[in-house]
């Protein structure tokens, strides 16, 4: 259990306190704080108002939007293909599984599939991409709770992935790598091996990594028993990915509605039992050895062939050398930059298993080139629903754990 820092006159107030919220024969005049929008340990633009009892909060009330950009409504106004760039704008820690989550999405909707190969490449990329997410998280998180080390090791690893994307994508952080009915570009010669080479010495040093906090007094003392959420309360308020995984809810999209070929892949998925900050913190520590599992065996059987849909004209674009050389394909092409690709009426919804969460794409089309509407489920601007109820009862320097444990992206968020 975490150490009480109240000195020894108070620390009956303290625990009367959290039994009660705050209320009761110790109500005091209370003070109204806030936090953010501009503060290290909001991540972002987060405000939260507190109101506080001492150091104790009795109420905590997120206040978002000020990122808010209209994302939903841009798309609009865009082709599908041109919605792609907007999708690294939301959980811009994983941008490459945002894209394949907006691609298959679209694709649902005009009853394409495409090749195995080019399943394969979404696959290793999103776990690329969680790998990564989560290396910030932890990262920020170790910062939020006093331990820099961690911080400088996770980003150290960062560094070595944002390489593996600029040889991929031509871009490191933002990648607009996935296209509708197919990706960008196939692997370049010898990435797969770089890939796998990556892994090999990711693993030691994310066991070192891990080493220094999972049994580390200070941060158990930060972590353990700190803003326990149930399993009732994680399902209740759309809690998903990590967070909800840390309270002990079995509960993976990759498993329970495979997609890109996830069946394929042999991996486990990590639950906690208490659901508090240390819980959260250590399923993502095992989501990382299990996204490299995965990695593993995507490489291992890699398929080849197209990395694109070959029978879609009318949604992926000829290939370069065929556009230069062939009055068809220019036509092809021409239509496809200036209307999109052409998607029957309808509407579909899709989620995938961002690191972050479930990241759904809820899209009504009247056919043509551009969304009718399109709307996000983001996977942070649910997970914060809890902060209200998680927060009230613990001291002020708790909020700055939970916050971190929640590992949110506020991008994403207000979209």
């Amino acid at each position: 259990m975490p150490t009480d820092y109240a000195f020894p006159d108070t620390a009956a107030k303290v625990a009367a306190a959290r039994a009660d919220g705050g209320t009761g024969e110790f109500e005091t005049e209370k003070m109204s704080l806030s936090m953010g929008p501009s503060h290290p340990s909001t991540h972002g633009v987060l405000r939260l108002q507190m109101e506080l009892d001492g150091e104790i909060l009795t109420k905590c009330d997120p206040v978002v939007g000020y990122l808010h950009r209209g994302d939903e409504k841009i798309a609009e106004n865009m082709t599908y293909n041109q919605f792609v760039p907007y999708t690294d704008r939301l959980d811009y820690l994983a941008p490459l599984a945002n894209n394949v989550a907006y691609a298959i999405a679209v694709e649902r909707l005009a009853k394409l599939e495409v090749p195995a190969r080019c399943q394969a490449i979404r696959v290793i990329t999103s776990e690329l991409a969680r790998i990564s997410a989560h290396l910030m998280g932890l990262g920020a998180f170790g910062i939020d709770v006093g331990a820099w080390s961690v911080f400088m090791y996770s980003f150290t690893e960062r560094e070595k992935l944002y390489t593996l994307f600029e040889e991929l994508t031509g871009a490191r952080f933002t990648t607009s790598y996935t296209r509708i009915g197919g990706l960008q570009r196939d692997v370049p010669e010898g990435w797969t091996g770089r890939v796998n080479a990556f892994c090999d010495q990711f693993l030691p040093i994310l066991d070192e990594i891990l080493a220094m906090l999972t049994r580390n007094k200070i941060f158990m003392d930060r972590t353990v028993g700190v803003g326990v959420i149930s399993r009732e309360d994680a399902i209740g308020y759309g809690l998903t990915g990590p967070n909800l995984r840390g309270s002990g809810v079995g509960s993976d999209l990759r498993k329970d509605r495979p997609y890109s070929g996830y069946e394929q892949f042999e991996f486990d998925v990590p639950v906690g039992t208490k659901g508090d900050c240390y819980d959260r913190y250590l399923v993502r520590g095992e989501e990382m050895k299990q996204a490299v599992r995965i990695i593993r065996q995507a490489i291992a059987k890699f398929p080849g062939g197209a990395w694109y849909a070959t029978d879609a004209k009318k949604i992926f674009g000829p290939p370069k050398a065929k556009v230069l050389s062939s009055m068809e394909e220019l036509i092809q092409n021409f239509m496809l930059v200036t209307e999109g690709p052409q998607m029957p009426a309808g509407e579909v919804y899709f989620e995938a298993e961002n690191p972050k969460g479930t990241l759904g794409f809820f899209i009504v089309s009247k056919g043509g080139g551009v969304p009718w509407r399109l709307k996000i489920r983001s996977p942070s601007f649910c997970n914060l629903s809890i902060l209200p109820k998680v927060c009230v009862g613990n001291l002020v320097s708790d909020v700055v754990s939970i916050l971190g444990s929640l590992d949110f992206v506020m991008g994403e968020c207000d979209r």
